[in-house]
């Protein structure tokens, strides 16, 4: 066969394969020289550029950069490197490229040829020059130093010419694996056109028989339906499991597909339109069947389309089953994250609500016992619940409301669920006779609202049974056996929530109960101020903040707001008893320095008394704001301890920050406390606050200042219990981080027909003559009733002043809520009561005066003391005869 003329059709059959054959080797020897090339190129390129990034960093190149030489030291070393590394230049320039270093020495010190700006800005650059050596392939790679800054370059490179030699050198390999090739290529052709002629001819029909029946056997043995259909549409093979799954008759073969019997409308479509498809899922004959079509009509053969079918009903099964294993999965997840996010009861049962709403139930109600809201122990029974959270698909449900008390009958499954603690499944509600008897007119109406299937779990945390959740659904189908575990594992995740802010909501509440059983409940009667109060608690633990409003001898009034640091029951009592020391101390009439100074006494006394052995050196620490008014100078004198100084608005609306000095908190010890004196005019508002008014952690303390200015700016004559209002609305959140006492004071000035002063001599004779003064003013102010008592005690009080005290004595007399008498001298030594003998002569002034006065005492003064008596002023119709004194038949020295 191959001695056939080439005219002959093997002939040329055959010089086409081996033209084709030829016209391939060629092509490869071409296409090898030209990657031979390239590839010489390359690595060329990759050597150039390992040896200059090697020398570059190499060790001692920096150091011989910073030489006054460097040439001296790095030619040597560029010489070792460069016939080492097999190129033929290394050469070191500066930045200006100017050479150090090159193979040629006289071209030392001469201008690097060559692109240099790519490295200089810290890139490695190959590029191709016509340089000293000739036409040369060069990389030139930055030298930082340990900043990374650029200070050198090093370049190294091969003559093209070497390149050039090293390719001739491959090219007669080359040349020969191609000739190799060709022979081997051409023998192979012509063995395989002898071996294919040889089986064309030479097949046998039993060879040809044994061939199809294999194929047969093969094609109805898979468990896998095959269908051929030609290109008209019709069925050409459908082997056994294809009419298995099918259900085809045996002589369906050459039906048209689109009228084969049984099958659905989106199958027969399907196969009648030949398009290609990868597993479709398409119920037929009661199964899931995969269907893959894919059309014949390629690489010669004849049109029509290949199906095939598989069975996968059972694996839509599981897969089903898993898919919604993993649903239960991310339900039970998102519950754990969006399930207790704050310490809220109610808010902690409506994120249970609406996380089931509607990948679990189409309704969500959530009922708790009503105690539960308050802290407190449920009931043993579902006899007031509260629903507290309803969530749905819809808005329109005929479910109880919100905030409804409901009383479950025994009969329903919400007090058996209740009772028992265990979850109960109503797979058809119009079947729960227990349920339907709760409201028989409502259930009625759920029925017809759609509502079929129900679960009901106990809420249970810790052995306690805290409320009832309801799982409803309407669109979905109804709950299954499986889907009660799930419920019961949801609502458990909620209950230890639940039960979490239950107890939070006790503690906070004891807190806060406590906490305003020691502020003031109501604020005393005094005419100096008119004050307004605003307490608030934190929403997340009670504070330490407390303020109070104290009046003074003099018609005085002391206000004071104070911050104990920390949270809780403890910072709660602590406060209380700080609140407790300044009453205490007022009584002394200290000036506010003083008082600072005892009250950080007793704090220091209160920390080594509570120091806790685990966490030694910790200290409680305490705030604090203490001010006097005297509505008759109208000035005031405050101290403050490490608290914020007080805003004052002006009778014009301006507002401003009093610069009072900023003493240490309370605790410390060892450092004075300075005080401010401020002269108000009438109708100024002083406003006194705690930290948590001004502070909040999304914003800082000069914008909190200035919140609270602009609240405060432009209303002179606002009430104070309106001012009060528009600061809290202005500076504070819905739910405040920290406890805020807010205090604003607008001052009154006493009119100066309401005082009467005079300078005293010290002469027994003046005392008469003081009497006479101080009745014909009583008579002024129609007080003459009181006469009689105000001359014994102010003849009492003069006569100590005179006996016992110093220069200057001076009296005044202030009418206010009650009638004052000052008696001050310039002595520092105070009078006591006591008992006086039968024997004494005197000791009994005193006894006199407690019994006709309301109050009497003594303050201190930088100059003296000042003795003071308080009358009671009667009302004007409360006199009808004669005053009536207390019997003084006891004191017959008087």
């Amino acid at each position: 066969m191959i001695g056939k003329s080439p005219r002959s059709v093997a002939g040329q059959v055959f010089l086409l394969q081996v033209v084709l054959v030829v016209l391939l080797v060629l092509c490869a020897v071409l296409a090898l020289v030209l990657q031979s090339k390239r590839d010489t190129t390359t690595e060329a390129r990759r050597r150039s550029i390992a040896v200059a990034e090697t020398f570059a960093h190499a060790p001692g190149v920096l150091q011989a950069l910073r030489l006054p030489d460097p040439s001296k030291v790095l030619q040597p070393m560029t010489e070792a490197g460069r016939k080492g590394a097999g190129v033929d230049f290394i050469v070191v320039m500066d930045t200006h490229g100017i050479r150090y270093t090159h193979p040629l020495p006289a071209r030392i010190g001469e201008r690097f040829v060559g692109n240099i700006a790519p490295s200089l800005a810290g890139k490695v650059y190959t590029e191709s020059v016509h340089g000293p050596l000739g036409r040369e392939v060069q990389a030139t790679v930055p030298v930082d130093d340990a900043r990374g800054k650029v200070v050198a370059l090093v370049s190294a490179g091969l003559k093209v010419k070497n390149v050039t030699s090293a390719l001739d050198r491959q090219l007669p390999i080359i040349l020969g694996a191609g000739a190799v090739a060709l022979v081997v290529s051409t023998g192979g052709t012509a063995l395989v056109g002898r071996r294919l002629r040889r089986q064309t001819h030479s097949l046998a029909p039993d060879e040809m028989s044994r061939m199809y029946e294999h194929h047969d056997t093969v094609l109805h043995s898979v468990r896998e339906g095959v269908l051929i259909i030609d290109a008209d549409g019709r069925l050409v093979l459908a082997n056994d499991e294809a009419r298995r799954l099918l259900e085809l008759p045996a002589d369906v073969e050459g039906c048209v597909v689109r009228e084969l019997p049984g099958l659905d409308a989106a199958t027969l479509e399907l196969l009648g339109s030949g398009r290609e498809a990868s597993d479709e899922v398409h119920f037929a004959m009661g199964r899931l069947l995969a269907v893959n079509q894919r059309p014949t009509d390629h690489a010669g053969c004849p049109g029509g389309t290949v199906v095939t079918l598989r069975d996968s009903t059972e694996l839509q099964a599981v897969s089903g089953r898993a898919e919604a294993a993993r649903e239960r999965l991310e339900l039970l997840y998102d519950a754990g994250l969006c399930i207790g996010s704050t310490l809220d009861v109610v808010r902690t049962a409506d994120e249970l609500a609406r996380v089931a709403v509607p990948r679990f139930a189409d309704f969500v109600t959530v009922d708790l016992a009503d105690p539960v809201l308050h802290g407190d122990e449920p009931a043993p029974t579902a006899t007031d619940m509260r629903r507290v959270a309803v969530s749905g698909i819809r808005d329109d449900h005929p479910l109880y409301e919100q905030g409804r008390l409901i009383d479950f009958l025994p009969s329903t499954p919400q007090a058996r669920g209740y009772g028992a603690g265990h979850a109960e499944l109503v797979t058809d509600l119009a079947t729960a006779d227990g349920w339907h008897a709760q409201d028989p007119k409502r259930t009625r109406q759920i029925m017809d609202y759609g509502i079929h299937s129900l679960i009901t779990a106990p809420i249970r945390a810790r052995g306690v049974v805290l409320g009832i959740a309801n799982f409803w659904r309407a669109k979905q189908e109804p709950f299954d056996a499986e889907e009660l575990s799930l419920a019961e594992e949801l609502v458990a995740r909620a209950a230890v929530s639940i039960d979490n802010a239950r107890r939070y909501t006790r503690e906070h509440a004891l807190a806060v109960t406590l906490q305003r059983s020691l502020l003031p409940r109501a604020l005393p009667e005094q005419n100096a101020l008119d004050v307004g109060y605003r307490y608030l608690p934190a929403q997340s633990g009670v504070s330490g903040d407390w303020f109070d409003v104290i009046p003074l001898p003099g018609n005085r009034v002391a206000l004071v707001v104070g911050d104990v640091v920390g949270h809780g029951l403890h910072a709660a009592a602590t406060m209380g008893r700080l609140r407790t020391a300044v009453h205490n101390f007022s009584t002394l009439d200290l000036p506010p320095d003083e008082l600072l100074q005892h009250l950080d006494d007793l704090v220091g006394r209160i920390d080594q008394d509570e120091a806790c052995p685990d966490r030694p050196g910790e200290i409680m620490g305490a705030t604090c704001l203490y001010a006097i008014y005297d509505p008759v100078t109208r000035r005031c004198v405050m101290a403050r301890a490490g608290h914020l100084a007080p805003a004052l608005v002006e009778p014009d609306g301006s507002v401003t920050f009093p610069d009072l000095p900023a003493g240490p908190p309370l605790g410390l010890g060892g450092l004075p406390f300075l005080t401010a004196e401020l002269e108000l005019a009438e109708g100024s508002q002083l406003v006194l606050y705690t930290d948590g008014l001004v502070e909040d952690r999304a914003r800082d303390l000069d914008e909190g200042m200035e919140l609270l200015r602009g609240a405060l700016a432009g209303h002179p004559g606002r009430p104070p219990e309106e001012s009060c209002r528009a600061v809290l609305e202005e500076l504070l959140p819905e739910r405040p981080g920290d406890d805020v006492a807010l205090l604003v004071a607008r001052t009154r000035a006493l009119p100066a027909d309401r005082v009467a002063d005079w300078d005293v001599p010290r002469d027994p004779a003046a005392v008469s003559g003081m009497r006479a003064a101080v009745s014909a003013r009583l008579e002024e102010w129609g007080l003459s009733e009181l006469g009689f008592g105000m001359e014994l005690v102010l003849s009492e009080l003069i006569t100590n002043a005179i006996r016992y005290g110093s220069d200057p004595v001076h009296v005044r007399l202030i009418r206010d809520r009650t009638l004052v008498c000052e008696v001050a001298d310039g002595s520092s030594t105070s009078p006591h009561l006591r008992y006086a003998a039968t024997t004494d002569e005197g000791g009994r002034g005193l006894f006199l005066v407690s019994q006709l006065a309301e109050r009497w005492g003594t303050r201190y003064t930088p100059h003296g003391k000042v003795i003071w008596a308080e009358l009671a002023v009667p009302d004007p119709g409360e006199f009808s005869g004669p005053a009536v004194f207390p019997d003084l038949s006891e004191f017959p020295d008087l």
